[in-house]
């Protein structure tokens, strides 16, 4: 396991890239499937990483919480190396409840995380509803419990949420994610990508 930070891909203000993915409902994403809700988490994340299943709480909690925020998470894995992180893992977790997101996709490619620019699992990006396009509003931790173990004392991602419904400037305090690295495929990994 070799855990990393994120770093910053993807600036404040620049749109999210696109996509087209499946998700565990059988069903296909786009940006445009989340065009009602005033903002989106999207958080790049797996199955087996124990700093990624340490977020699936707080990631459940935020979608309870918050109606009109999608929450989303993107496994973007080499499931032939890490067999865990394979689709149907993916289902399971959906239907036996420990995944409770508005929607949980696969990035088959691995191309979405590399437009992003994820480094790790998890690894989340908030942007706002900007008259139906979605810009980066933040970068960074969900929280102030860095690694599996940790209990969280701020809840940082809520209060980043808050602030961007509330109308309010969004912190540019870049709080890096801590995880595990994302598995690209041999030969698979991005230009920014130097772990």
């Amino acid at each position: 396991m070799v855990a990393l930070d994120s770093k910053d891909v993807l600036e404040p203000g620049d749109d999210a890239p696109d996509f087209e993915l499946r998700g565990t409902d059988s069903e296909t994403y786009s940006l445009a499937d989340f065009s009602d809700y005033d903002a989106l988490l999207l958080v790049f994340t797996c199955n087996h990483c124990p700093y990624a299943k340490a977020k699936f709480a707080e990631m459940n909690r935020l979608a309870e919480e918050y109606d009109n925020v999608a929450v989303v998470g993107i496994n973007p894995n080499d499931e032939t190396e890490y067999p865990e992180d394979d689709f149907e893992t993916m289902v399971e977790r959906v239907e036996d409840g420990t995944i409770q997101w508005d929607a949980y996709l696969r990035d088959d490619e691995q191309t979405v995380a590399a437009e992003y620019g994820a480094m790790c699992t998890p690894d989340p990006f908030l942007f706002a509803n900007r008259d139906g396009a979605f810009e980066l509003a933040y970068h960074g931790r969900l929280d102030d419990a860095p690694n599996p173990d940790d209990d969280a004392e701020n809840r940082e991602m809520k209060s980043h949420i808050e602030d961007l419904l509330a109308g309010e400037a969004v912190s540019d305090d870049f709080q890096p994610a801590r995880g595990c690295s994302v598995k690209w495929r041999a030969g698979n990994e991005p230009e920014y990508w130097d772990a």
